[in-house]
C-alpha cells in the first residue's frame, strides 16, 4: 500500500448499480484515496473529471446501458483511466473489459490481499500521472469491442433467441396441424410462457400468427391461381371451409371469391366455380 507522505489518488465513483451501494464500496478506499461520488449516472462533465487519477465504475449486473456508457467515457476522456468493479463477473465479460483498454477489472467483494494490491497498482499510476504534464499526443482511438453476449443478449434479444429454433420451423409448416404444446417444449418452456413469450416477440398471439400466415398464403392463391375457393381454404390450411369463409371475410372485410373479383374484375362474371364455391359454404350475399 503507498505511504503515508504519498499524495492521496482521486477516484470519481459512477455508481450504477440497482441498489445504489457504491457510497459503501467507497469506505474501503477512505483513508487511501480521495473519493468523490458523481451525480447521477450519466457521463460526468469536465468538471467533476478535474484532477481525477481514476473514474471507477461500480456495477452489479453489468447491462447494455452500463457498458456503453463506460464505452463513451473512454471516448470523451481517453486519457483518465477507468476500473470496473462488478459482482456479476464472467470470463467473457472480463475480455470484453481487456478488450476496451479498462485498466483494471476487479470482482467482488473485494479481499484485503486484492485491495492493497489495487491500491499500490493505483498509487504507482496516479504519480506517474502527475509526474508527466503533457503527453504531447492523446492515446489513438480503438474500434470498441462487441458487447459480450451474455451482455448483448438482453431483453429482445434474448426473447428473440429463445423462439430462434421454432420459428423457422412455423414458417414451414404453419399450412400443418402446428402443436403448440409441442414447440413449448422444443424450446424448453411451458405452454404459458412460451404463449407470452411469442406475443411479446410478434407483437399477436400464436394462434392469430398462425392464422395470419394462412390467410396471407390463401390471397397469394387468389390473386395467383385459378384453384377453387374451397382448395385453397384447404391448401391454405384450412380444413373447414365455413370456417375458412368467415375467417376470411372477418379479417379481409370480403369472402374469398369477393377478394378475388375486385382484382379481377372484367372475369368476373366468367367464374362459375367461385359462385358455385359460396353456395356450398352457405355465405353467398
Amino acid at each position: 500500500m503507498q505511504s503515508n507522505s504519498a499524495v492521496e489518488p482521486v477516484l470519481l465513483w459512477l455508481d450504477l448499480t440497482r441498489s445504489r451501494s457504491t457510497p459503501a464500496l467507497m469506505q474501503q478506499f477512505e483513508g487511501c484515496c480521495e473519493c468523490r461520488l458523481a451525480e447521477g449516472r450519466k457521463t460526468p462533465g469536465k468538471e467533476q473529471l478535474r484532477q481525477v487519477d481514476m473514474i471507477c465504475v461500480h456495477f452489479n449486473c453489468p447491462d447494455v446501458n452500463g457498458l456503453n456508457l463506460l464505452l463513451e467515457l473512454k471516448r470523451t476522456y481517453p486519457s483518465t483511466p477507468i476500473a470496473m468493479f462488478t459482482v456479476q463477473h464472467s470470463e467473457e465479460l472480463a475480455i470484453w473489459a481487456m478488450r476496451a483498454r479498462v485498466w483494471e477489472f476487479v470482482v467482488l467483494p473485494l479481499g484485503v490481499d486484492e485491495q492493497n494490491r489495487f491500491l499500490d497498482s493505483l498509487q504507482q499510476l496516479s504519480e506517474v500521472r502527475r509526474a508527466v504534464t503533457s503527453l504531447g499526443r492523446k492515446p489513438l482511438l480503438e474500434r470498441n469491442p462487441p458487447l459480450p453476449e451474455s451482455i448483448r443478449l438482453t431483453s429482445g434479444h434474448q426473447k428473440h433467441k429463445a423462439l430462434s429454433k421454432v420459428m423457422p420451423y412455423i414458417e414451414q409448416h404453419f399450412r400443418d396441424s402446428v402443436d403448440q404444446k409441442e414447440l413449448a417444449q422444443q424450446c424448453g418452456m411451458t405452454p404459458f410462457r412460451f404463449s407470452r413469450l411469442f406475443k411479446e416477440v410478434n407483437g399477436i398471439g400464436f394462434m392469430e400468427y398462425i392464422l395470419g400466415k394462412r390467410m396471407d398464403f390463401a390471397k397469394h392463391l387468389l390473386e395467383n391461381s385459378q384453384m377453387p375457393v374451397t382448395s385453397i381454404g384447404y391448401e391454405a390450411g384450412f380444413k373447414d371451409p365455413s370456417y375458412f369463409a368467415r375467417a376470411f371475410k372477418q379479417l379481409a372485410g370480403c369472402t374469398p371469391s369477393e377478394y378475388r373479383q375486385s382484382l379481377r374484375p372484367i372475369e368476373a362474371a366468367e367464374a362459375p366455380a367461385a359462385v358455385i364455391d359460396e353456395e356450398i359454404l352457405g355465405i353467398g350475399a
